[in-house]
């Protein structure tokens, strides 16, 4: 039952067997605007709740034939959106934890004191509007990060966050860049226990190892020449949310062990203390590797590895889940076509032919932007092929990765050459984690004219 909007149609029940109370406090509510009913025993009450549907009961403790504990008992699972105070003239500390423990949300004794009345009632209007708003926020937030797509692959991936998201461990998520990783790894966050508190992630590949330890674990004031106050790091500062730590086979052995010792204890020392801190953070890690690949090639420690291969997650390429990827264009011309105020933009059959043959080296990212392109440079409701190769759709690939282009579209050789640089670099971007600075160590090329290539090409880095 939805909390009523408006402050005079809260609906209260009132369970004690002393009539003046009753009638007294029932005066006292109506008078503030207060829809109220009364019972005067336990047995009673129990009835009256299920047809009153109230939000808030007030419920005596001592009470014959049954007492309000034992109401409490049966009511509280029955009655998930009714909340309950108790009411008493003879309690004690040991009660009030009592009732709290059963699902009180408070505790007033008599003689009841109206001002406490209407300072409780507000208090619980408050908390439950909070926590509505909350509600609304957290759905509306799954929404927009929904993992889209019913191939056999995407409902294993949901499978596998539901799982996750339930318990309390580190996960290992291993995928292509591009593949939506990030992606699953806030579906496991906003689907937990933990959806209210923080998250946020660390990439392993664009901090210099040096830095890794202090950006995870912080570092104590004058440490080190310039660091004139302490600064905390992302696993202090995510106390009761979920850390996303990005190319795990990027961090030092030596802070991977201290990372083990974190997520078996939950306790860590900033660099350049001996102070033990305490925080409560899931570790959620991530690579384009497998894990028996990094161990392999003694990228990730063996207790490492011993701790996650228990919930390990694959995130397909898009390739491998072609299936998907008609609704994922409806899911992001819809989202395009209201950031944009405009229409959803209909694709002819031959155009989602072509898209289906692509072979989308960037993933789910790279289609993303590419619907995004065609709803910036297409001003017609209807898009066709040349549309869509005029927001960038130039290579078809076959779902083997050979290139099916004919090379008479092509009607001069720096077409078909940009073509090919095109469809090189994303590919080495790929294999190299999105890391510009390696891509173009490993290609032979100078950085500052590798990212000019990137420009030019309108290439996604963070794919």
């Amino acid at each position: 039952m939805e909390l009523h909007a408006q402050k005079n149609k809260l609906k209260i029940l009132i369970i004690d067997d002393e009539s003046p109370i009753r009638e007294v406090l029932s005066e006292s509510l109506r008078d503030d605007g207060y829809e109220v009913m009364a019972a005067p025993d336990g047995i009673t009450g129990l009835a009256v709740l299920k047809t009153f549907s109230p939000d808030i009961c007030f419920l005596d403790i001592w009470m014959p034939k049954m007492d309000g504990l034992e109401v409490l008992t049966q009511a509280v699972p029955l009655f998930p959106n009714t909340s309950f105070v108790m009411i008493s003239g003879h309690g004690t500390i040991e009660t009030a934890v009592k009732a709290t423990k059963i699902g009180a949300w408070d505790f007033i004794e008599k003689p009841l004191s109206l001002d406490k009345v209407s300072i409780s009632i507000d208090h619980i209007v408050k908390l439950k509007e909070e926590r509505e708003e909350k509600n609304a926020l957290l759905n509306k937030l799954r929404k927009t990060i929904a993992l889209v797509g019913e191939s056999p692959a995407m409902q294993k991936v949901r499978n596998h966050v539901t799982q996750f998201a339930k318990n309390n461990v580190a996960v290992f998520i291993e995928g292509e860049v591009g593949s939506g990783r990030d992606l699953v790894a806030q579906n496991i966050h906003y689907m937990s226990q933990r959806a209210s508190g923080p998250i946020s992630e660390i990439n392993c590949s664009t901090l210099p190892q040096d830095l890794i330890e202090i950006e995870l674990f912080g570092i104590e004031k004058g440490t080190l020449p310039g660091i004139d106050k302490t600064r905390r790091g992302k696993i202090e500062l995510m106390n009761g949310g979920t850390l996303v730590i990005e190319e795990v086979e990027e961090m030092p052995s030596v802070l991977q062990e201290k990372l083990v010792q974190f997520i078996k204890k939950g306790e860590f020392k900033r660099f350049g203390s001996s102070d033990v801190i305490l925080s409560d953070v899931r570790v959620v890690l991530t690579s384009t590797s497998s894990i028996e690949t990094l161990a392999a090639a003694n990228k990730i420690t063996a207790e490492l590895k011993k701790l996650v291969e228990e919930s390990v997650m694959l995130m397909p390429p898009l390739r491998d889940r072609r299936e998907d990827i008609y609704s994922l264009v409806v899911h992001f011309s819809d989202i395009a076509a209201k950031q944009m105020a405009s229409l959803r933009k209909t694709i002819s059959e031959q155009g989602m032919k072509l898209m289906l043959k692509h072979n989308w080296p960037g993933n789910v990212r790279e289609l993303k932007n590419f619907i995004e392109r065609v709803y910036i440079l297409t001003p017609s409701d209807f898009v066709d092929i040349h549309d869509l190769k005029f927001a960038g759709l130039v290579d078809k690939k076959s779902a083997g990765g050979g290139s099916t282009t004919d090379s008479s579209e092509f009607s001069t050789f720096r077409e078909a050459r940009a073509d090919f640089e095109k469809d090189f670099l994303i590919k080495k971007i790929q294999e190299n984690g999105g890391n510009i600075s390696k891509t173009a160590e490993a290609i032979g090329l100078e950085r500052s004219y590798l990212h000019r290539k990137i420009k030019a090409y309108g290439i996604e880095v963070n794919l």
